[in-house]
């Protein structure tokens, strides 16, 4: 009885000093999946194509699209999202040459040796970080209707997320617009722009004036903005937005000594996860599947190796 006593006593000591020793490695963690589905990355600055593992494919995701100061639990969210993401794609492009590209045209991707020479003597903390958050969600997806989810995000709302029929104009039942109050906190929740009136006439591609006439046609409750008039020339808040190198169609122009300045909420197209959204709530407690069930309504977490 006294030796059961002493060991278990000795697991008590062990078990923190092991997890800490794991979180504290000077060594990379290295995947040793059984089974792990390929991507095929275009790598647009190199005009070539990677073929990457699948959940080492997530970790360059999580590197190029959310901050690695990141809750992990905001972090594991992200990993589901963008697996989620990619899977789609394969679905979507197998016929072709590849599955995704590793810019913002599908999601950003960053290999090992951009992240070395980038993060330096930060490497092995940081990577481990983000594949802890890989190997904490490995092979969970959202589902919807049986079907894997696009899981569209996006950096920060303007305090509410967007409805996909009202930014992409197909309406997917499980990209609602939600509460995302957390955003207030993010460093680009709010922002200004300042145009010389020159400069603000030709980008949009108007005679230049004197006379600054703004009409709001059609702004929706979340106050993304839909249609305006700019000196009787109609405009989509996207145009404005794409035209102009604004961060979301949330944007207010007004006049000051002959400047043209716009305040402009949120950065992204609002639909889906925010991700300054997600770290604010993992923030709070929540965990990850707290964030996915907030943000994607009504999808189930689900795993491809079940």
């Amino acid at each position: 009885m006294i030796k059961k006593i002493l060991l278990f006593s000795l697991l008590i000591v062990l078990i923190p000093f092991i997890i800490v020793t794991l979180f504290l490695s000077d060594d990379e963690i290295t995947f040793n999946f059984s089974s792990n589905s390929i991507v095929r990355v275009y790598r647009e600055s190199k005009d070539i194509i990677d073929e990457i593992p699948l959940e080492e494919y997530v970790v360059g995701v999580l590197a190029g699209e959310m901050p690695v100061d990141f809750e992990l639990e905001a972090l594991k969210a992200q990993a589901v999202a963008a697996r989620s993401y990619v899977m789609t794609k394969i679905q979507e492009n197998y016929k072709k040459d590849y599955d995704v590209v590793d810019t913002v045209t599908n999601q950003v991707y960053l290999d090992k040796e951009y992240l070395k020479s980038v993060w330096k003597d930060s490497y092995i903390d940081n990577i481990n970080k983000l594949k802890m958050a890989v190997i904490s969600t490995k092979g969970e997806y959202l589902s919807y209707n049986g079907k894997v989810a696009n899981a569209l995000f996006f950096s920060t709302s303007s305090g509410v997320t967007e409805n996909c029929e009202d930014v992409f104009d197909a309406k997917v039942e499980y990209l609602k617009s939600v509460d995302s109050h957390w955003d207030t906190t993010s460093p680009v929740y709010s922002t200004t722009s300042t145009f010389t009136f020159n400069d603000f006439y030709n980008k949009l591609g108007l005679p230049y004036s004197e006379k600054l006439n703004i009409k709001i046609i059609n702004k929706i409750y979340t106050g993304r903005i839909m249609k305006i008039s700019i000196n009787n020339k109609e405009f989509t808040g996207d145009d404005v937005r794409f035209k102009l190198g604004l961060r979301s169609a949330y944007f207010e122009i007004t006049q000051e000594q002959g400047k043209v300045i716009i305040t402009c909420k949120g950065f992204g197209h609002g639909v889906g996860m925010s991700q300054y959204g997600a770290n604010g709530m993992a923030k709070e407690g929540y965990n990850y599947q707290d964030i996915l069930t907030h943000y994607y309504t009504n999808i189930e977490i689900e795993n491809y190796n079940d």
